[in-house]
């Protein structure tokens, strides 16, 4: 009962930090932190109603069926699907993910950092964060969470008290690329595709009747981020520095549900901090964000991709509406036309409109 209770208020209050500190990292990438358009915006949120929503209901899906982490999991949902073990990958590229963007949030945090402490070089001061980070993964999950939500909440109010100005909201016409990096932002920066919000949902689905109870308030506190972040910029130096404590402990969090989706897959200790310090330090090479940042955006909508199509295509019907458990056939067919046809085709839409943005 306790981890029932628990994970009815972590998962939510995750999904709201990691989703605003993610939108913080990514948003200098898509350009949405300096010229505030009216019209991508509302572009953004009609994204995380077609998008973000039904991939939400979608790890919630898969948590009640397999009953453990992503990585473990698709080893028994492809049994149960008859379907090869080559859509296996999905759960690895995830898990090698989560470190490799909470080392882009680390790299983000440093440059943050380094306004403060200019005679410091940025690279060193990522080391020093990322060494923070690894060591703060050993604490408890939930202190974790709390003190993300405490860094990233001191941080909104300090930027609007301290009365940082910002640009006026005004409409532009919409154009292709804009697609692209709206879809990155709902699925990407929401979290979803990594099985994170999955494995922090474990306890309380399994005693639920209905995903809608543990898929919608997770998307709520996203979709709250979301919003939350059309007030906010990283001007004040006392709300950057609780950006970049925010941004360490919720890079902690994300080290230490990566490590425990790798102990279930009973690799050995070494090799999982291996795998997690790797992926997470690749970032300390002087100017590799001009490298990584588009294959951060490219590999999270790979992965988003992989899984609309597996759940879509691949797995039988009743599997999925059993899990669900929709009080209206209705609703169920508008999440499987939803995750069959709009999540693929918008996906790939976006993937194209990133490339394009790199020739």
């Amino acid at each position: 009962m306790q981890d029932k209770a628990m994970s009815k208020w972590l998962s939510p209050l995750m999904a709201f930090c990691l989703s605003f500190l993610i939108i913080a990292t990514l948003a200098p990438i898509t350009g949405i932190q300096i010229d505030r358009q009216l019209d991508f915006w509302i572009l953004w949120l009609v994204t995380m109603f077609i998008l973000a929503l039904p991939i939400c209901y979608l790890e919630i899906a898969l948590a009640k069926r397999s009953k453990t982490t992503a990585v473990q999991a698709l080893s028994m949902l492809t049994r149960d699907a008859d379907a090869s073990q080559k859509w296996r990958i999905v759960g690895w590229m995830g898990v090698v993910f989560i470190p490799f963007l909470a080392g882009a949030m680390l790299n983000y945090a440093s440059n943050v950092l380094a306004v403060a402490t200019p005679d410091i070089a940025t690279h060193l001061l990522f080391v020093v964060l990322a060494v923070v980070a690894l060591a703060l993964s050993l604490i408890p999950r939930q202190i974790l969470v709390l003190i993300a939500a405490v860094g990233v909440i001191s941080s909104l109010l300090l930027a609007n008290v301290m009365g940082t100005a910002l640009p006026a909201w005004h409409v532009t016409a919409i154009e292709f690329s804009e697609w692209g990096s709206a879809t990155v932002l709902a699925l990407v920066a929401s979290g979803l595709g990594m099985g994170l919000y999955w494995q922090s949902s474990l306890a309380a689905v399994q005693q639920q009747d209905q995903a809608t109870k543990s898929a919608l308030p997770i998307w709520i506190a996203q979709f709250i981020a979301v919003i939350a972040f059309g007030f906010f910029a990283v001007k004040a130096q006392v709300s950057a520095l609780a950006l970049v404590v925010a941004m360490v402990a919720a890079a902690a969090l994300m080290f230490n549900m990566a490590r425990e989706q790798l102990q279930q897959r009973q690799l050995h200790t070494v090799i999982q901090w291996a795998i997690v310090v790797i992926a997470t330090l690749v970032w300390a090479v002087p100017n590799i964000a001009t490298v990584f940042n588009p294959l951060l955006l490219l590999w999270g909508l790979i992965i988003s991709l992989i899984y609309a199509v597996f759940a879509g295509w691949i797995m039988k019907i009743s599997h999925l509406r059993k899990s669900m458990n929709f009080s209206s056939e209705v609703f169920y067919n508008l999440w499987r036309v939803a995750v069959r046809v709009v999540l693929p085709l918008s996906i790939i839409v976006a993937i194209i409109a990133v490339l394009g943005q790199l020739i």
